[in-house]
Order: C-alpha cells, then sequence, then structure tokens
C-alpha cells in the first residue's frame, strides 16, 4: 500500500474516533444528523429504482409495481428531508419499538429451543426478558433512549475507527513479513 494511502486511512481513522467522541457528547445534533442521512439515503434508492425500472421495463414484466414503488421512496425521502425534526424525534421510538419486537420474538423463541432440548435455552430467555425490561423502560423516558442511540452511534463510529487504525498497523506488518521474507529468498537465490 503507498504511503499516502497509509497517512489517509491514518487520518480517517482518526477522524472517525473524533466523530463517534461528538456524537456522543452531541445527542440531539447525531439524531438530527441520522435522520437527515436516511432521508438522503431513502431518496437516493428511490432515484436508483426508477432508473433501474427506466433501463429494465422492456425486459421485465410489472415495472408498474416498480415505479410505483420508486415513486413512493422519492417522495418518503422528500418528506424525511422536509420533516427532518419529526424524523428525528421519532428515531428513538422506532429503535425502542424495534428492540421491543425483537425481544418479544426472542423470548418466545427461546420456549422452541428448549423443547428441542438445546441447554442454553435459559440464555435467550434471559436476553428477551432484559429486552422487553429495557424496551418498556426506552418507551416511558424517550430522553434517555434518544441519547442512548446517540451514544450507541458514537460507540459504533469511534469502533469503526479504531478498526481502521488496527487495519493500518496489520497492514504495515504483512508489508514488513513480505518484505522480510523477501529478503531471505533473495538471499537464497544468491
Amino acid at each position: 500500500m503507498s504511503k499516502s494511502n497509509k497517512i489517509w486511512l491514518a487520518i480517517a481513522g482518526i477522524l472517525l474516533i473524533v466523530l463517534g467522541v461528538w456524537c456522543i457528547c452531541k445527542p440531539a445534533e447525531t439524531l438530527f444528523a441520522t435522520a437527515w442521512m436516511i432521508g438522503c439515503i431513502t431518496l437516493i434508492s428511490g432515484i436508483s429504482k426508477m432508473i433501474f425500472t427506466f433501463r429494465t421495463q422492456k425486459y421485465l414484466p410489472n415495472s408498474g409495481s416498480r415505479m410505483l414503488s420508486a415513486l413512493l421512496l422519492i417522495l418518503l425521502g422528500f418528506i424525511f428531508l422536509a420533516n427532518n425534526l419529526f424524523v428525528t424525534i421519532s428515531l428513538p421510538l422506532v429503535f425502542v419499538l424495534w428492540v421491543l419486537v425483537e425481544s418479544i420474538i426472542l423470548t418466545v423463541h427461546s420456549f422452541d429451543y428448549k423443547n428441542i432440548g438445546f441447554p442454553y435455552w435459559w440464555v435467550l430467555l434471559l436476553i428477551g426478558i432484559a429486552g422487553i425490561v429495557l424496551a418498556v423502560f426506552g418507551l416511558r423516558n424517550m430522553d434517555v433512549t434518544a441519547k442512548t442511540l446517540s451514544t450507541l452511534i458514537g460507540i459504533d463510529i469511534i469502533l469503526l475507527g479504531v478498526g481502521y487504525l488496527v487495519a493500518l498497523a496489520g497492514i504495515n506488518r504483512f508489508e514488513n513479513k513480505v518484505n522480510e521474507l523477501g529478503k531471505v529468498i533473495s538471499g537464497e537465490a544468491k
């Protein structure tokens, strides 16, 4: 890997760590930026689907349903971008409802695991119950949920930045090993 690419990888890792810390320190701004990104991604997804539909409509049947889906995605993207505050406020609620539903499903499935003789079914049961309790707590305290969601996003970004720096160290180590091996092979060839 070229030296300039390594420098850019190191810079990206450091900036991601800084961004992650910022997300943890500024929860409202993090949710607002996340909502804006969701709006942009939805809009871009709709436009991409629209282009795909136009390019393939003579080859694929039922292009009308894909066109309608693309139009709805584009409309939803514009709604998200125009009502960013609504999306920002609803993100923690959507997150908590998702955790609640998944936890209930996990709790119910734990008994299925028990019925087939899985010895650690109780671990799934405990995790499911803990998820339900946390989700109910989150529904009762949405401000805590918003801060927690921002913290999780920040931690995720920090871990990604650390991952970049660790990858850079791995690349350097790999290149050093290859260079050493090249020296050994060239020394044996002489």
